[in-house]
This record gives structure tokens, sequence and C-alpha cells, in this order.
């Protein structure tokens, strides 16, 4: 239950602080926005690139084996799943190819995976600005073999990087780590 209430914490946060970056809300009279799921997944890219990569470079490499219960995935798994998540998500929602990249290991250095994971965001921003609403309605395999509407890769994304980010900060603060959305800005 805490979890939950959490994350929709977090998934509140993102969209408020994601609103108060985009421009001056239209009145209700204005025009509708050309897509605005796409518009919106953009918008949500920055922060929560700025949020993961931050998280995952303020994480001594030390502690990338850290998991704060025996059930719990260590937060070097918590990273590998991240990356793998945004480069095949990134691809499905914007109907592009998935990178061809090396699979990122839980073996891998510190070093490799902030660079994996800033490569993952970088990528999800080049499939992003392609991606328009008009597909949403394809029938898409994600999750498992599972086949969905696009439009669910989209809200499984946005979703994703809330619950990723949460999960994260929770590790950091378990080793008396300040998040970086926690953090002052200067």
């Amino acid at each position: 239950m805490k979890q939950v209430l959490v994350v929709s914490l977090l998934v509140v946060a993102t969209f408020s602080s994601a609103q108060s970056a985009a421009p001056a809300a239209k009145t209700s009279s204005a025009a509708p926005t050309k897509d605005p799921v796409a518009n919106s997944l953009r918008m949500l890219l920055q922060r929560s690139q700025n949020n993961i990569v931050g998280a995952v470079q303020a994480m001594p490499a030390d502690k990338f084996s850290y998991k704060p219960t025996p059930d719990q995935m260590t937060f070097v798994h918590l990273v590998v799943h991240i990356i793998g998540s945004n480069n095949a998500l990134c691809a499905k929602v914007a109907d592009v190819p998935a990178p061809k990249v090396d699979e990122p290991k839980e073996t891998d250095s510190k070093d490799q995976l902030v660079a994996a994971t800033k490569a993952s965001f970088a990528f999800c921003g080049e499939a992003l600005a392609k991606m328009d609403d008009s597909k949403l309605g394809d029938d898409v395999e994600l999750f498992g073999g599972r086949h969905f509407p696009r439009a669910m890769g989209a809200l499984g994304l946005a979703s994703g990087w809330a619950d990723h980010y949460g999960a994260a900060a929770m590790y950091l603060r378990l080793n008396g780590i300040l998040p970086p959305s926690a953090q002052q800005k200067h």
C-alpha cells in the first residue's frame, strides 16, 4: 500500500513538474493540441532522464549490489532493467527500430552502466521526436509477448519512468544519499 502511494505521489509530482515546465496552459477556447500523448511523453522525458541518470550517478559503485530486502532486486538489476525498458518501449511507442546495442549486464562497471543509461535516454529522445499520435491504436507486442494498443506502451513508459525513479530514490535514501529531485536547486 505504501509503495502504491509513493508511486502515485511520484507520478503526480512528475506531472506537476512537467506541467510547470511547459508553456502556459491554453484556455479552453484554444485549438486542440496536435499529438497530445507524444508531446506529453517528450515533456516528461527531460525530468525523468535528469532524475534517473542522476540517481544512477549518485549511487556509489560499491553499492550497486545493494538490495533492501532479500526479496527485492539489487540496484544494478534495476539499472539494467531501466536501460532495457527505455530501449524497448521507446522503440515500440515511436514505431522505430530498437537500437543495436550490447545488452547491459549486472557485471558491467558503474561507468558502463551510467553510459548505457544515458544512451538509452538519448535513444528515447530521438525516437520520441519522431512519434505522433496517429499510430496509438495500432496493435503491438508488449510486456512478455502480450498484445496491446501502442498507447499502452506510451502509458507504460511514462509510469515506468516514475516507478523506476521512485525505486532508485528509495535505494539512495536507504544508503544515506539524497535523491536528485530532493536536492536543492542552485
